[in-house]
């Protein structure tokens, strides 16, 4: 049914009045109601109308008294008048008070309105009493204002509850209220405190734009429909501890002036805070919510405790910006945190999460880390039933844009991180496990020939590339792609900031990887190194890994020992060792002798050259060499060649397996 909008003081009404008292600033005078049969209202009728009029009522009667006036001896005439003697409670069937004045306390008390209850625009001067009163088809109170208190506690609403543009000037206490139709509180206003404990909502709950002065409590409450809080205003204390909202809760736009708490609470559906305020203290330990979280573009002014809580879908804080000290306390399958900003210190403990921080700014130190266990309350461990079966290990997904000159990561799997675009990489902080991509494991063959990749740290960014050539083999991780192309021009600056970082934290064998890495991008580099330096690289990369890799430095180092040795006992020792000639004259008068002694030339061997004795002769020269010594050995011309190349490159390639083990084993 439709409700007559509010009339001006000096509008006629729409209904037939009494127009008693009439003064020049209101010419209307009284515009109380006509009396079903008289011509005055319910105040105006003469005692004897007034009792017959009484009389006449029974229990389930319809009232109509409009614009009437009641102090509290009339009001209680006609509640006495309704009563049903059985039961002992007042029984209206459809009650017509609008824009009625209750001068005095107004006593409705444990009354049952059968039918619809229209108090629009109505005026309660004292307090308001419908304590354990029944509304069993629509409550109408819009535009009502309650001077004093109103008492709505245990009262049952069947029907919708129309409170919308109402004004409370004193506390309003809904308490252990049932409302089992839609309850439509928007725009109204509580200048005292607003009392929603243990409250049951049954269907949709409207406080849009609604303004708390006072304190707004909704401890241990129950919506089961859509609770709608958006553009609302919370002066003082918004207390939602253990509210259970099973539909979406939208706070969207929200101002929260006082402190926000919403410890224990349960969120069955989304939970929409975006755009809203916190300007002191916001609270949510211990509150689980079963889908989406939305805190876009909130603003926390003060200090923020996330959680611990329990988000079984995303987290979004995109555009969000912290003023306090934050502790975000999480288990979430995604935490959005895009262009948020950071203006103090703030640590993330977080579980199972995937976290997208690209454009994030933060001014002071910011901790991401890995919580080990379930997060505990103080009613206990925080149920973590959503992520049976899943790994609790903290993903980080995106860091392009960040300046990760404060940013501190603890045991997060960067194996799917994008790197490419951050700011002062180098300064960034890894600590504990903070484990990355691989190489594909397994020997693939391409050309009739085996590829085996060195196993190392490796860029998520550089599985894309790899993935994109023309010559590319399975197993390079391209699970989660935006599209973004980057080339080994890009990705060389990144793996020397990411060595740097590792270097700095004293984990030279970490360093190793990216190190690695970033001369592998360097010799792919088509745009950069000239060719003579491109191939220098690739020498360098097939000798030893980059002095990295001592197995491929030693397995030269074998081979070349090896071919010298071939190679020595075939062309480089002579047939037979040169064997020395002493000549001299004596002259006739016995005077002194001079001896001149000369050594044959090596000769070159002609018969059988593969013999022990030659070996282990090759074998001398050739571990001598690789010390970079001379064995003495005779040698025919073409084995002095072979030991002076032998004693240049197997010192090189000893130097290489050494400082190769030396990078693996350097803290």
């Amino acid at each position: 049914m439709p409700h007559p909008s509010p009339q001006p003081a000096s509008a006629l009404p729409a209904w037939r009045h009494c127009g008693r008292d009439s003064s020049p600033e209101d010419l209307s005078g009284c515009q109380g109601a006509y009396v079903p049969g008289r011509t005055a209202c319910l105040t105006h009728l003469a005692a004897a109308e007034r009792d017959a009029y009484l009389a006449g009522l029974t229990p389930s009667s319809s009232i109509d008294h409009r614009g009437t006036s009641f102090t509290p001896s009339l009001l209680r005439d006609l509640i006495d008048a309704l009563r049903d003697p059985a039961t002992g409670r007042c029984r209206i069937s459809t009650a017509r008070f609008e824009s009625a004045t209750f001068e005095g306390d107004a006593w409705f008390q444990g009354v049952i309105f059968e039918g619809e209850a229209h108090f629009g625009s109505a005026t309660f001067e004292g307090d308001a009493w419908f304590e354990e009163a029944t509304f069993e088809s629509d409550a109408w109170f819009h535009a009502a204002i309650f001077t004093g208190d109103a008492h709505f506690g245990s009262s049952d609403f069947t029907g919708d509850a129309h409170f919308s543009l109402t004004v409370f000037k004193g506390n309003a206490h809904f308490e252990l209220t049932a409302c089992k139709g839609d309850a439509l509180f928007s725009s109204a206003a509580f200048k005292a405190d607003a009392e929603f404990g243990w409250a049951s909502f049954e269907s949709d709950a409207h406080f849009g734009s609604v303004t708390f002065n006072g304190t707004a409590r909704f401890l241990r409450a129950t919506f089961e429909g859509r609770a709608w809080f958006n553009s609302t205003a919370f002066k003082g204390i918004a207390a939602f501890g253990s509210t259970n909202f099973t539909g979406d809760a939208v706070f969207g736009a929200a101002k929260f002036t006082g402190e926000a708490g919403f410890e224990s609470a349960s969120f069955t559906g989304d939970a929409e805070f975006g755009d809203a305020t916190f300007q002191n203290v916001a609270q949510f330990e211990a509150a689980t919510i079963q889908k989406d979280a939305t805190f876009e573009r909130v603003t926390f002014e003060r200090l923020a405790i996330l959680g611990p809580l329990v988000c079984a879908g995303k987290m979004k804080l995109s555009g969000a910006e912290f003023r306090g000290p934050v502790t975000l306390m999480l288990a979430a399958r995604l935490l959005d945190c895009r262009r948020t900003r950071w203006s103090s210190t703030a640590e993330l403990r977080l579980r199972y999460a995937v976290v997208v921080f690209a454009q994030a700014v933060f001014e002071y130190p910011l901790t991401i880390a890995t919580e080990p266990r379930p997060f505990a309350s103080s009613d206990g461990e925080l149920s973590e039933a959503a992520f049976i079966g899943e790994p609790a290990t903290v993903r980080m997904m995106y860091l392009d844009g960040v300046d990760a000159a404060h940013l501190v990561l603890s045991d997060v799997n960067l194996a799917m991180c994008h790197f490419t675009g951050t700011v002062h990489l180098d300064q960034i902080r890894l600590e504990g496990d903070c484990s990355f991509n691989r190489p594909p494991s397994a020997t693939y063959w391409r050309h009739w020939r085996p590829v085996r990749f060195t196993q190392r740290r490796t860029l998520f960014e550089e599985h894309i590339w790899r993935s994109t050539q023309p010559a590319a083999v399975p197993g390079w991780n391209t699970r989660v792609s935006r599209d973004l192309y980057v080339g080994p021009a890009q990705l060389a600056p990144v793996y020397r900031a990411l060595r740097k970082a590792f270097e700095d934290g004293k984990n030279e064998p970490g360093a190793a990887d990216f190190y690695y890495g970033e001369m592998e991008m360097r010799r792919h580099d088509r745009t950069g190194p000239t060719r003579a330096e491109r191939g220098l690289l690739h020498g360098y990369w097939l000798l030893s890994g980059y002095g990295l890799r001592a197995s491929r430095a030693l397995g030269w180092l074998a081979a070349a020992m090896l071919i010298t040795i071939v190679l020595l006992m075939g062309f480089g020792l002579p047939d037979k060792d040169p064997k020395q000639e002493a000549t001299g004259i004596v002259p006739s008068g016995g005077g002194r002798v001079t001896f001149e002694i000369e050594k044959n030339d090596p000769k070159n061997p002609t018969g059988l050259r593969v013999t022990g004795k030659r070996f282990e002769k090759a074998l001398n020269v050739t571990l001598n060499s690789v010390v970079f010594r001379s064995s003495g050995q005779g040698l025919t011309t073409a084995g002095t060649y072979i030991e002076m190349a032998s004693r240049v490159t197997e010192p090189i390639l000893l130097g290489l397996a050494v400082l190769a083990v030396r990078s693996r084993v350097k803290r």
